[in-house]
């Protein structure tokens, strides 16, 4: 039982984790330098999966605008 609970804290956890980090650009990101890199993407995995349709400069970095399609 412990480990059912266990899990299920922990399956719970990766869906608040996963929702809240795709709530916003600002959330995103992390270092607030105005971009969101690949590496701050990667915590939402539908973001990273469209990461290079986005980046559609082509800088390897989502801008606001860019992130706006998302």
């Amino acid at each position: 039982m412990k480990t059912l609970n266990k899990t299920l804290a922990l399956i719970a956890l990766a869906s608040s984790s996963a929702a809240f980090a795709a709530s916003d650009f600002d959330t995103l990101d992390v270092d607030g330098n105005g971009a969101i890199s690949q590496s701050e993407a990667s915590v939402d995995s539908d973001l990273i999966a469209q990461f290079a349709e986005l980046d559609t400069d082509g800088n390897g970095e989502l801008s606001k605008a860019e992130f706006a399609n998302y």
